[in-house]
């Protein structure tokens, strides 16, 4: 069995083909995914399909590129909905704006502190943005858990998040033939702490790279990992699903 920890199925790419996208990922072992949102839209199109697949888990937040014309305040009440396993995709990105910061902080403090009074994990994006994003969490330590997903950054900004008690998502580009520095992350950090991903529709892994990427295909992050680590994929996939049950509550199929 394995968790794919952050797909984004709730977008136009699986529209005419979801069932199929689906039947798939479970002939690869995937059991499970949440769906992430990303704006008031996507977080109610992944709650309903929570609803409508026992497989599927949704995650409700506000994307740092959704900032200017998003609020927080719709998630007080979707938080409440029993398919919602976390909050996010929030945080920080610096890749693609630098000017509204300032925006991007308090939007991703009000989601922080909305998840310590939930007790829900956070699934955090930091695109080029890991220090400011760290430091908005330093002062919640101890009282908020989560992930930084498709981890991007160092390895010692990957030891800040476990200091931190967060776990680290793995994707497709650990699959990349030049992705030295995620390798080193991977190997370095026990896999007590690693979730694997595919963030589909984006950053299909190799031999699909380029293409569109789906559930399915988190078998191939996790053959990576497994080589990395010189372990089995069924220790991967047993540990990686176990981690992912701890961390979102998944539990079994929802009634």
């Amino acid at each position: 069995m394995i968790v794919d920890t952050h797909a984004h199925l709730n977008t136009p790419d699986f529209h005419d083909d979801l069932d199929e996208v689906l039947a798939r990922a479970r002939q690869f072992g995937v059991t499970k995914t949440i769906v992430i949102g990303m704006n008031e839209s996507a977080n109610h199109q992944a709650i309903e399909m929570a609803r409508n697949h026992d497989m599927l888990f949704a995650s409700v937040g506000v994307h740092p590129a959704d900032v200017d014309h998003e609020t927080t305040a719709h998630l007080k009440h979707l938080v409440r909905e029993k398919e919602v396993v976390a909050i996010g995709e929030c945080g920080i990105d610096l890749y693609w704006r630098k000017d509204n910061l300032d925006t991007q902080r308090r939007v991703f403090i009000e989601q922080i502190e909305l998840a310590v009074q939930t007790g829900l994990p956070l699934i955090i994006h930091t695109r080029n943005s890991f220090p400011e994003a760290y430091a908005c969490l330093l002062p919640y330590r101890g009282r908020v858990k989560g992930v930084f997903h498709c981890f991007s950054a160092g390895l010692d900004d990957a030891r800040r998040a476990l200091d931190l008690g967060f776990h680290i998502g793995i994707g497709g580009p650990v699959t990349f033939p030049k992705s030295y520095e995620l390798t080193r992350v991977v190997r370095e950090t026990d896999l007590s702490w690693l979730l694997v991903e595919t963030d589909s529709p984006y950053l299909a892994p190799h031999p699909y790279r380029g293409k569109r990427n789906e559930p399915g295909y988190t078998i191939h992050v996790a053959t990576a990992i497994a080589a990395i680590k010189g372990i089995s994929v069924e220790e991967v996939a047993r540990q990686t699903t176990h981690n992912a049950h701890q961390l979102f509550q998944l539990g079994g199929n929802k009634t």
